[in-house]
């Protein structure tokens, strides 16, 4: 538990600075303006006030006449946002993929086979991004975009038929977070050290270099909202066990975009009257995932259930994890402090087990108990009948 806490915490240590280097160079480098006057190979320059003082920043789209001595990288946040990421996936969905990562109702893995479908996914998921970045589409922003939003729907498509619902959602997450991390280790950072060591022998570097970079660096701010959303998605069982979760990530992905777009324009001074036409159609793609998601009425007035049933129901497929002492070797202590041992206790947790077991598969985790969708209608009659 304290491994888990501490790999967590600096999971989330690294992703803020990552993502807040993120959001301020693409907001600087938008901002720049350009004007009479300015060095040799200046593109724009901007003034800033933060902290108690100002900052006048400019960038050179080849470099100086001589650089100095001291350049700062950022590279670091990136690379340690991956590693602390891949560290709490073998923590909890490696580690523990019986309970997190596999759900035999959807298909019946061992972990190995687990395991092994969630590396290779994600490798072939960055070949077939860079693929598409290189490719004739790479040279037409609007297009690759489209691409590339495709190409994170077909991974939410696969994963969701065939991992567990939370394994799915953060799967999706790894997914674009591996292209997200890959952009800054396998391209714009050598990308930069080329212009550099060009720039230090004296030669002019080759301008694709730059835009490469660039390129890369903006589908990365763009992707950083849907990614921090896929990460805290275990924590809504409305998300992760819809039976149509690919598309709620569908819409995760076209509306955090546009949130970004909205709130990057905004920053840098655009006019709000330029940017109302994001404001509908994220609100568009917000009603559609709430209107998916809203629980159908269920008719439980045929259904008979006596206490005895219900708590049986319970016994079998909750109380090894809902228990004082859990009987499953991967739980310490009932989830988030439910147990559910007794009809006081079923009564006591109704709108939670509604939730999480009646109205979405959820729960059991990984549906380890191989609850049918029998078993969750009887236990919801039972409570639809308490008053």
């Amino acid at each position: 538990e304290w491994l888990n806490l501490i790999v967590r915490w600096a999971h989330l240590v690294a992703g803020v600075a990552w993502i807040g280097t993120s959001f301020y160079f693409v907001a600087l480098d938008l901002s720049l303006r350009k004007h009479a006057g300015l060095p040799p190979g200046v593109a724009g320059e901007a003034w800033e006030v933060h902290g108690g003082g100002f900052y006048h920043v400019r960038k050179y789209l080849s470099a100086p006449a001589e650089l100095p001595g001291h350049l700062i990288w950022f590279k670091w946040e990136a690379y340690l946002t991956w590693v602390t990421g891949m560290a709490l996936m073998v923590l909890l969905y490696y580690w523990q993929a019986q309970s997190y990562l596999i759900d035999p109702t959807i298909m019946p893995l061992t972990t190995l086979q687990a395991v092994g479908i969630s590396l290779a996914s994600l490798l072939i998921g960055w070949l077939i991004y860079t693929a598409l970045c290189k490719s004739p589409l790479g040279q037409r922003t609007s297009v690759l975009a489209v691409s590339v939003f495709l190409l994170i729907l077909l991974a939410a498509y696969f994963y969701t038929h065939v991992f567990s619902g939370r394994g799915a959602f953060i799967h999706v997450g790894a997914f674009a977070g591996t292209i997200m991390a890959a952009n800054v280790f396998m391209v714009i950072i050598p990308n930069q050290r080329k212009i550099t060591k060009s720039l230090i022998a004296g030669e002019v570097p080759d301008p694709k270099y730059g835009a490469t970079g660039k390129q890369r660096s903006l589908h990365n701010t763009y992707l950083t909202l849907p990614v921090l959303l896929m990460m805290v998605s275990n924590h809504y069982a409305f998300l992760t066990g819809h039976p149509q979760a690919w598309i709620l990530i569908g819409l995760i992905v076209v509306s955090g975009g546009m949130i970004r777009h909205y709130l990057l324009r905004t920053e840098i001074g655009d006019d709000q009257s330029e940017l109302a036409w994001l404001l509908p159609l994220i609100a568009g793609a917000l009603a559609i995932a709430l209107y998916i998601t809203a629980p159908t009425k269920q008719d439980f007035s045929n259904i008979v259930v006596s206490d005895e049933q219900a708590l049986a129901i319970s016994q079998a497929h909750c109380a090894s994890c809902h228990a004082l002492k859990p009987l499953n070797p991967t739980i310490k202590s009932a989830p988030k402090g439910v147990v559910l041992e007794t009809l006081d206790d079923l009564r006591r947790h109704k709108a939670q087990i509604m939730v999480q077991a009646v109205q979405s598969r959820a729960m059991p985790m990984g549906n380890q108990t191989k609850m049918t969708d029998e078993d969750r209608a009887r236990l919801g009659a039972w409570l639809a009948q308490l008053k």
